[in-house]
Order: C-alpha cells, then structure tokens, then sequence
C-alpha cells in the first residue's frame, strides 16, 4: 500500500459521502433530485389511499417494493460470497496478474486487502437491503392499520397521523433500500483499484457522475417533477 493508495480510498469515501448528503440530505440545491422527488410521491400514494376502500392495488406496491429488494439482497450474498472465493485463489490471480502490464502488479497482502475491502462493500449493502425488506414488511402492516374512507371522513386527524407514520417507515425503507443499491453501483468503481490508484479514482469519479445525471438531469428526474406539477 502506497500514500496514492490511501489517498485514492479517501477520495472514494469522500465521494460517497457528499453524493449521499446531496441527494438525501441536502437542501442548500433548488434542483429536486430523484431521491427526494420520489420522497414526494410515496407519501402522495399513502395520502390517497386514505379515499379508497379497495386497497388490492396499494399491496401490490408494496410487495413489488419488498421482492425488489429481497432479490438485491441475494444479489449482494452471492458476490460477497464471490469476494470470498477470489480470497481463496489468491496465488492464482496473482500469477494471472503477473503476466499483464505493471499497472496490475501489488503485493499479495495488497490484494488481499482490496478484496476485503470489496467484501465489507458488498457486506454493507446486504445489511442495508436486509433490513430495508424488513421495514417494507412492517410498512405493509402499518399500512393494513389505515382506517377505512369512512373511518378516516370521521376522524380525519388520526387518519392523518396514522398515514404520516405509514410515509415516515416506506421513506426510511427506501432509504436503506437506495444505501444499498449505492454500494453495489460504487463498487464497480472500486474495482479500478485492481489495476491502480489512478484507475481507482478516475473510474469513482465516473461512477459518480453517471449517478449524479441520473438523479438530477435524467429523463426519470424530469418525469417525476412533471407528475407533481400535474
């Protein structure tokens, strides 16, 4: 490990902080980003399934919602699972590596080192689509809690509540849900790491700005903000 190495993954650690403060934190920018206009829409959805009795359509929602990240979530088991392998074929990779450029060479503790590192990536965002399954799960029951439309005409104040408590835990679930997906798109920048601390900063910084596009200059972004101006 060299003083580039250290600098390349604090670039990369800095990086990925800032994008999630801008997109989920934030609210110095005027431009609305995908995260929070989506934010926006979940509690529109909730809001109006307080004026309608037949409710079929909303759990379908959240079952899509919860398949979605079960299926990522098995994603992020079989890669890490992948990482682990690759730790035992160490020799092997090192010999391929030997063979290519000098861009590629680094020590076996080095490797061992970027592999970890690659693990604890996909570690992470197993936990965060774990848990983000679970709280859609309790969603789903908070979201059965929610009085009828004559219920709700009654007492329209706990209707309220009770749906900004179903809006607050979808929010929080999808939170998880997009910390996870974060990782997994970052760690295809991490990868540049492999060939050297250049590669590794520039291919972050490419990651980053595609992620940046897409949340606040995509098409799916300009959708989102016509649907609530409509």
């Amino acid at each position: 490990m060299t003083h580039l190495d250290y600098i390349a993954i604090a670039y990369f650690v800095l990086l990925w902080a800032l994008f999630n403060w801008v997109t989920g934190v934030s609210r110095r920018f005027n431009r609305l980003s995908v995260t929070r206009g989506m934010a926006i829409h979940r509690a529109n959805w909730i809001r109006n399934s307080l004026n309608r009795d037949l409710k079929m359509i909303d759990t379908q929602i959240m079952a899509g919602l919860q398949n979605g990240t079960g299926f990522f979530a098995s994603t992020s088991i079989l890669a890490l699972g992948g990482c682990f392998a690759l730790l035992g074929q160490t020799e092997q990779v090192q010999a391929i590596f030997a063979d290519l450029p000098a861009v590629f060479h680094s020590s076996r503790a080095a490797f061992e080192l970027k592999v970890g590192g690659l693990a604890a990536m996909f570690a992470y965002s197993f936990f965060k689509f774990g848990w983000s399954y679970r709280l859609f799960n309790y969603c789903s029951i908070m979201f059965g809690g929610l009085p009828m439309q004559s219920e709700a005409e009654k007492d329209p104040e706990g209707a309220r509540r009770a749906a900004e408590a179903v809006i607050a835990m979808n929010v929080v679930a999808a939170k998880n849900f997009n910390a996870g997906l974060r990782a997994i798109f970052l760690s295809i920048g991490y990868l540049g790491w492999f060939v050297n601390a250049y590669a590794f900063m520039a291919m972050t910084t490419f990651v980053i700005f595609v992620l940046i596009r897409r949340q606040f200059f995509s098409e799916a972004r300009d959708a989102i903000v016509r649907g609530m101006e409509s």
